[in-house]
């Protein structure tokens, strides 16, 4: 066999031949029965790795360690392969164990680790290499978001074997409507993984923080995580607070508007039924507070603040009514609207009896001057026409039923 010097691998099966000739010369029969055993390992890129071949019954036979491409890394105790990530750990004629530091993805493989007896007994351990996933960012945001607009975030991260997860919270929530999409990288091992999540904002949503969260078995239960913070701008929201709930006469009263929007409003505006307020000498505003002095029966109506930012503006109302101290408080108090309801139908049911009544003796009046008139002809007073008249419907009776 011709070989350039420079040529390592050639070099290293060389030596390899060499070693299993003269074990094989060296050696008698092995013992029936002798078998080496190993193990599959995994390691994580840029980890450490221990490769061991065990032997229960060995007669000093050698072991040897080969790589996925039949270059001899050790055998027995002595170094075949020129590779300062190598190091032997333990060799003895039942155990050989080496160790490969700063582990990169092309060592994944099949290890050969080779007893020599005769025949060559061998037993194969697969090296598994996870690839690490880069830590994730998060792209897509521009702040501020206007509230009811639609958020796409997009999280990325590369490297990972095999491909990562990505999952999305929102606080304490974890957020399951998302778009996945995995792709291999250039060196044709390792994946990109990539998540975008879409949402609308939302006032509530200003302050909190979305975590993109990549799982991978290499990161030992430690995910790489990365945040971003939502700041949202939306109107104010606006809510008037009262300092007594039943104002009176005399009272001093202060109505507090609780603005609430991104940018903050400041400041609000204070009117009175739709204008100004009337008396600035007892209404005062400082800042976002009305304080009215001494209440009076005038200050009744509807009290409106106002709040206005660079998104818009909003408002609430209040309406003040000012209670009588005197009044008795509760059910018990009279209702004097239903008083004056009451006595209004008594009156008219009054009057219209009373003008019943007169159209009634009014008729009643007449028919007995008219009976009187008629006997008054040749009565000498008024009994003798009324007892003339009767006695004339009498006879006008009878000259009735006469005829019948």
């Amino acid at each position: 066999m011709i070989c350039k010097p420079s040529a390592l691998l050639c070099l290293s099966s060389i030596w390899g031949v060499l070693l299993q000739v003269s074990a094989v010369r060296n050696k008698g029969k092995a013992t029936q029965g002798q078998f080496p055993v190993t193990w599959n390992v995994t390691a994580v890129e840029g980890g450490t790795v221990n490769l061991t071949c065990r032997v229960d019954q060995n007669d000093n036979t050698s072991l040897q360690w080969s790589n996925p491409a039949q270059q001899t890394l050790y055998f027995d105790d002595k170094k075949a392969l020129r590779d300062n990530r190598i190091e032997l750990i333990r060799a003895s004629w039942h155990e050989l164990t080496i160790t490969i530091t700063d582990i990169s993805l092309s060592d994944e493989g099949l290890y050969t680790c080779s007893l020599f007896t005769m025949p060559v007994k061998t037993s194969k351990a697969y090296l598994t290499v996870l690839g690490v996933p880069e830590k994730p960012h998060i792209t897509g945001f521009t702040s501020p978001v206007m509230e009811g607009e639609i958020i796409q975030l997009t999280c990325k991260t590369s490297g990972s074997k095999p491909a990562a997860d990505i999952r999305w919270f929102k606080g304490d929530q974890e957020i399951t409507d998302v778009q996945k999409l995995q792709e291999k990288d250039s060196n044709g091992k390792t994946f990109t993984v990539i998540s975008v999540l879409d949402f609308r904002g939302d006032r509530k949503d200003d302050g909190a923080i979305v975590r993109c969260r990549v799982d991978h078995e290499s990161l030992n239960s430690t995910p790489h995580i990365a945040m971003q913070l939502l700041e949202i701008h939306y109107t104010p929201r606006v809510k008037i607070l009262p300092s007594i709930s039943l104002p009176q006469e005399g009272q001093r009263l202060v109505l507090t508007c609780e603005s609430k929007g991104k940018p903050l409003p400041e400041p609000v505006l204070w009117t009175k039924d739709g204008g100004d307020l009337p008396d600035p000498e007892r209404m005062i505003v400082n800042g976002r507070e009305l304080t009215i002095t001494l209440l009076n029966k005038t200050d009744n109506g509807t009290y409106r603040c106002e709040a206005t930012n660079s998104i818009g503006k909003n408002s609430a109302e209040y309406i003040l009514i000012i209670n009588d101290p005197n009044a008795l408080p509760g059910p018990a108090a009279p209702d004097h609207a239903l008083i004056g309801g009451i006595v209004a139908v008594v009156v008219f049911v009054t009057l219209c009896s009373i003008i019943l009544l007169g159209r009634y003796l009014a008729r009643h009046k007449g028919t007995y001057l008219t009976n009187e008139a008629k006997g008054a002809e040749d009565a000498p007073d008024a009994d003798t026409a009324i007892i003339n008249a009767e006695g004339s419907q009498v006879n006008a009776e009878e000259k009735k039923e006469y005829f019948i």
